[in-house]
């Protein structure tokens, strides 16, 4: 049996580190991915995305094919054993980063379509 730790870390109604399900896990993996800046980690100084960086450069399509390939790029990197990206629709509106990702478990073959946020209002 395999245990999936939850992210972000937290603690279940006994003291004992929470579990996940499979796709919680997986979803946390890839919030991880995104919003971990490479040079962040000590003993993995190129985890990560750089995605925050670009979150005040000025938009235009050339930013947007940018960050699309950027994140397509890590999450094959990192997570390329475990999901299968099929779609990435990045908006960045002020101080606000908001990704979309459709992607495919390959264990499960289940196909996710999770929105993730950083900073700003959601």
């Amino acid at each position: 049996m395999t245990i999936h730790v939850h992210f972000p870390y937290q603690f279940d109604g006994r003291g004992r580190t929470r579990e996940a399900d499979e796709a919680t896990w997986i979803r946390g993996l890839i919030e991880q991915v995104l919003f971990t800046s490479p040079g962040e980690r000590v003993m993995r100084p190129d985890f990560g995305s750089g995605l925050r960086e670009l979150v005040f450069a000025p938009n235009s399509p050339e930013l947007a094919a940018t960050t699309r390939f950027l994140v397509q790029g890590a999450l094959q990197q990192w997570l390329g054993d475990l999901i299968t990206v099929e779609a990435i629709d990045v908006e960045a509106v002020d101080s606000r980063l908001s990704v979309t990702v459709q992607y495919v478990v390959r264990r499960s073959e289940a196909r996710q379509r999770e929105t993730f946020v950083q900073g700003g209002a959601a």
